[in-house]
Parts: C-alpha cells; structure tokens; sequence
C-alpha cells in the first residue's frame, strides 16, 4: 500500500470533536431482546454523545492468540451462545463493516502485527448492546479482537494508539463486565438487582473507586487486589475491554459510571463513560 493510498483512507474519516469512549457491562444475552434499566442505560448513553461516523467494538467474546480486525463490508451477526430462546437467534443486527476503519486500526497499531479477519462478524458483545444504542443498524462496526496471550499492561499501551480515531468520529466501544463469575451465579437472584455476593460486593466497590480516582494502575494489577477481585474476574476476557476504554483517555477527561448494579450475585452490569 503507498503513501496516497494511506492517506486516502485516513482522510475517509473527517475531523471531529473529540468522541466519547465507553466500557459497556452487557451482560446476559437476553438483553438483547428484554426491556430493562440497563437497555435504556444504553439508549441514555447513545443519545448523549454525537452519532459517530463508525463504531470500533472490543468484545469479551472475540479472544484470540494474535490480534485481528474484521475487514468485510458486511459482518454476519454471531449468536455465539446456546441455551437461550428461539427469539434471540432470530436476532439480526445488519450493520455494515468498514474495511478502511479496518486498515486504519492495522496502520495505527503498527509495528504490531494485526490481521484482516473475514470470517468472524459480530458477536453477542458487541450486538448485544449496539442494537439499542442504533438501533437502525446503519453505522459501520468493525471488532478488534483480545489477544489472551498479553498482560493487562500491554492491552492499555495498545488502546493508547488508537487515540486519534476519536477525533474522526469514530466511537470505541469496550464490552464486557468487571465482574464476572458464572460459576458463583445465584440463580435464585438471577433477574433481582442489587443482588451480590460479599466478595461481589467488595471487588465492585474497589473497581469503582479506582475507576473515580484515576488510579487506573490498580485496575490493571487486578491479579494484585486480593480475593475478591480473583472472584471477580477468575478469566480476564470480560475485564480487558475496560482496559482498552482505560487507555484511551486523557489526563483532563471527565469519567463517570452508568448501570452501576450487580446482579445474579457475581455478575456486575456497571458501565463507564469516557468524555
């Protein structure tokens, strides 16, 4: 690829103001297609800051040795779970990919090796919540898969140089949920909010002060937080995408939380705003 051909696709995406980033708990699947305080936390968010020109969507579900972005010009929808109601595999969220995002993140995360994938789509993280945010479907998506063989500190160093997208329009989206623990899920409470374990409640507590008072470096040694936070997030794929949202912002930027509750005992639905 020469320099005009770069150049060209760097310049498909005008200048803006500066977007906003957000971390999105998403939670069960059945969001999707249940109306809900977390849905309309969503929707509240999405109203709030300008349409964006493209969404780039770090999701729990894409976990990959390497790192890969989906190049095609029309994603499938993944119902990448089971288990669950007719109804929400009949989901379809047919938004359109964007194969020049696709190689401005490869161009921005050089040196590192990124690869163009044509075979994903998006899946449950990303759809999931971006349905009732746009609901129409019309803005481009693209995903930036999780390489599970880095640290937290590499994924908030990569996130870094992405930065300048946000000033095309572009919304970074992270998706997942801080804590996360389906195998201490309280089934009993598995729809009442404010429903948590001890160590729930604890890990949930901590997160959200680091997250007020910038202390991001304690969100990344989450390893290092003691037990509840080991509780919290026994795998790191549903904590990593705040880690990208937590790299992206400046100094001076404003940071505030959204569908702060937990729920089922050991899953948390809190999101953050960027911006």
């Amino acid at each position: 690829m020469n320099l005009n051909d770069l150049q060209k696709i760097s310049n498909s995406f005008g200048n803006t103001e500066r977007m906003p980033v957000l971390f999105l708990g998403h939670g069960s699947p059945m969001n999707a297609i249940e109306e809900n305080q977390f849905v309309q936390g969503f929707r509240k968010a999405a109203k709030e800051i300008p349409q964006p020109n493209a969404i780039i969507c770090i999701s729990a579900h894409w976990y990959t040795a390497g790192t890969f972005v989906t190049a095609m010009d029309t994603p499938k929808t993944i119902h990448d779970f089971y288990g669950f109601p007719k109804a929400l595999f009949d989901v379809q969220y047919p938004a359109p990919g964007s194969p020049e995002l696709a190689q401005e993140t490869i161009n921005l995360l050089n040196p590192i090796e990124v690869e163009k994938d044509f075979n994903w789509g998006l899946d449950h993280g990303a759809w999931s919540v971006i349905k009732h945010m746009y609901p129409d479907a019309n803005i481009p998506i693209i995903q930036l898969s999780i390489d599970y063989t880095k640290s937290a500190q590499y994924h908030f160093e990569l996130a870094k140089k992405l930065h300048s997208l946000r000033e095309k329009g572009i919304l970074i989206i992270g998706s997942g949920n801080i804590v996360h623990n389906l195998r201490l899920i309280d089934w009993k409470n598995i729809n009442t909010v404010g429903a948590g374990w001890d160590w729930a409640i604890e890990a949930r507590e901590k997160t959200n002060n680091w997250l007020l008072d910038g202390n991001f470096q304690s969100i990344i040694d989450y390893q290092k937080q003691g037990i509840s936070l080991q509780y919290a997030i026994p795998t790191p794929d549903h904590y990593l995408p705040l880690i990208y949202t937590l790299g992206l912002k400046n100094k001076s930027e404003s940071l505030a939380l959204f569908n702060d509750q937990l729920i089922g005992g050991s899953l948390s639905m809190t999101s953050v705003r960027i911006g």
